[in-house]
């Protein structure tokens, strides 16, 4: 009896230590597959890499330091995070994990998924984005037209899925452009010419005597177009979304030629009504009849009076029956919309615009696509959804039989005829002028040897009002990303009107760029404004650091308290300081002048070792 119980006793015993090894095995199988897992896991909103710095990098992550404009009670880290390698090229708005990761219901067919979708501010990163390993400072301009180095944008596949149209061609440690496009294989300079040719323009030169200075290039490739139209003094925006042919506005603009991430989807584009001369679409497969013809009526809105559509695509020339019935509708739909063909050559139409209203006024009751009612504003845009009708021309504008501006340069310091649209005064107009050309004077003095001829080249100024501080940079080569407020005055019609660029941009989001793509950023009152909204001011110092290439320039001025502020972020932002100073005496602002650090994570000087 004994016996019998020892041995239940043992088998006991041993089913014990059978089930706790099954479950101690388990366990550990769980915990492996998790973190397997977690390592090829796309970057969770909020998830941080706090990693040590090299090339002059800090490594103290647990000091602080504490300041608050106005008072001392508010902490601030004496490091911010480093975010993971794997975001390396993150566009907080325009990123496709957050889209993935919020469930957003959005009509893939009408683009909306290429559009801005900003985290909340709980979930943003608020981490430092790191450069790809082996990143180098980007080669000068002009040499950077033509190449840039393969480290900073690892990506090659354009190169080979476009190589018989001569985008791209990877040589070495560099990527090579030499020049060519979807339709112009053999070079932009000889497309743009064949362009000016087929209107008679003189010299063919596509700039007309000055007449032809903005251009909207819509889906511009690595924007190549767009980098040869700047020797004939004009100036491109060349658009395109972060689609199937990922980095091409990376590569524009490290190769220093203007560009901008944007879609022809739901919302209008952030320009003005009456912003470019001339549009221009090469094989940018945009079904441009759909819904009503609302996309060609949003170029319609912002091509000025008289202005042209060059239109290279299979449906210009082709035979098939469907390329044919496409033409046929969309010259049926742009000759309702007024519009004449004024050459057709080859593969290439070219369109243009009236001059006046007359025509809108002598078409039949009925006619699709109507006009606009009179209290659309066809310069709100920030937020504002596209509609499928043609926006009238203002009356100064009719009467005037175009848009009345200067020839470029002229147009450049000519008050244009809007700015009573906006109250300014030609008074007012040449007063900002006078001030911003001894404020930049002012910068550079500063900066002194700092500086170089080709030490900058993309430049953005964050708070644009007339455009005059970029109209003061006209003899230096650089050009100028003019941001408006989306709440302040329409300034930006003046901008264009001057014969710059820019958009409408809300400071309490970010930018929509990739990082490092900017040599120089000019923040006047930006930080006070964004501190009125009750928006973060380190986020946007976060976002600045995003924006801003390793070696770049910021130029602070603000409030002395918005720059005693600034100040003490730097060594958590690994930005130094070169020079601070009053602007005028009896006057609260300062003018606060940085230089980003070149670092790396450890990580990224392990990978490229």
């Amino acid at each position: 009896m004994a016996s019998m119980t020892r041995e239940r006793t043992d088998v006991n015993s041993r089913k014990r230590l059978v089930t706790a090894v099954l479950v101690l095995v388990i366990v550990g199988a769980f915990f492996y597959f998790y973190s397997q897992s977690s390592d090829s896991s796309p970057v969770e909103y909020g998830d941080k890499s706090v990693r040590h710095f090299g090339l002059g990098g800090d490594k103290d992550d647990d000091e602080s330091s504490s300041i608050l404009i106005g008072g001392e009670d508010s902490a601030i880290q004496k490091s911010i995070p480093v975010c993971d390698d794997r975001l390396s090229e993150l566009i907080p708005c325009l990123d496709r994990n957050l889209i993935y990761q919020s469930r957003l219901k959005l009509d893939l067919s009408l683009m909306e998924h290429y559009e801005r979708h900003c985290p909340m501010p709980e979930r943003r990163y608020n981490c430092l984005i790191p450069p790809p390993p082996g990143y180098k400072i980007p080669i000068k301009w002009p040499k950077s037209r033509d190449q840039v180095w393969k480290a900073n944008i690892p990506h090659t596949h354009l190169a080979t899925e476009k190589s018989d149209q001569n985008w791209m061609v990877v040589k070495g440690e560099k990527i090579v452009f030499p020049g060519g496009g979807t339709h112009f294989h053999y070079g932009a300079d000889k497309y743009i010419a064949s362009i000016a040719n087929m209107l008679n323009f003189p010299n063919n030169n596509i700039n007309n005597g000055g007449r032809v200075r903005s251009v909207l290039d819509v889906g511009c490739g690595v924007a190549s177009f767009g980098g040869y139209l700047l020797s004939s003094n004009v100036m491109a925006m060349s658009l395109a979304p972060n689609d199937v042919h990922e980095n091409q506005i990376q590569f524009a603009l490290e190769r220093g030629i203007p560009a901008y991430l944007g879609v022809l989807g739901t919302l209008r584009l952030p320009y003005p009504s009456r912003s470019f001369e001339f549009a221009h679409c090469s094989r940018c497969r945009i079904d441009w009849l759909q819904r009503d013809g609302i996309l060609l009526l949003e170029l319609d809105r912002l091509l000025r009076p008289g202005g042209y559509f060059a239109y290279s695509s299979p449906e210009a020339y082709a035979q098939d029956e469907e390329d044919r019935r496409i033409w046929r509708e969309m010259s049926a739909l742009v000759e309702r919309m007024c519009w004449k063909i004024a050459a057709k050559r080859n593969q290439t139409v070219i369109w243009v615009k009236p001059l006046t209203n007359s025509c809108y006024s002598k078409r039949l009751p009925g006619t699709q696509p109507p006009l606009c009612k009179s209290d659309d504003d066809p310069d709100a845009v920030w937020g504002v959804k596209m509609k499928a009708c043609i926006s009238r021309y203002s009356d100064q504008m009719h009467k005037a039989k175009g848009s009345g501006l200067a020839p470029w340069p002229a147009r450049l310091t000519t008050p244009p005829p809007r700015l009573a649209e906006i109250r300014y005064s030609t008074e007012m107009f040449e007063k900002d002028m006078e001030v911003w050309q001894q404020r930049v004077h002012n910068y550079w003095s500063k900066l002194g040897s700092k500086i170089k001829p080709d030490s900058i080249r993309n430049v953005m100024d964050m708070k644009a009002n007339l455009g005059s501080f970029a109209a003061t940079l006209k003899d230096k080569d650089v050009w100028v990303m003019n941001v408006v407020p989306e709440n302040g005055p329409n300034t930006l019609k003046i901008i264009y009107d001057r014969g710059l660029i820019g958009t409408v941009h809300n400071w309490c989001e970010a930018f929509s760029t990739y990082p490092r793509t900017y040599d120089s950023l000019h923040a006047w009152t930006v930080f006070s404004d964004i501190i009125k909204k009750e928006c973060s001011p380190e986020d946007l110092l976060i976002e600045m650091d995003r924006i801003l290439r390793p070696k770049g320039f910021i130029i602070v001025h603000d409030k002395r308290s918005v720059v005693e502020y600034v100040k003490k972020y730097l060594p958590a932002l690994h930005w130094e300081a070169v020079t601070i100073y009053d602007v005028d005496q009896g006057q609260d602002d300062a003018v606060f002048i940085i230089q980003k650090k070149m670092w790396l994570t450890s990580d990224s000087i392990r990978d490229s070792e």
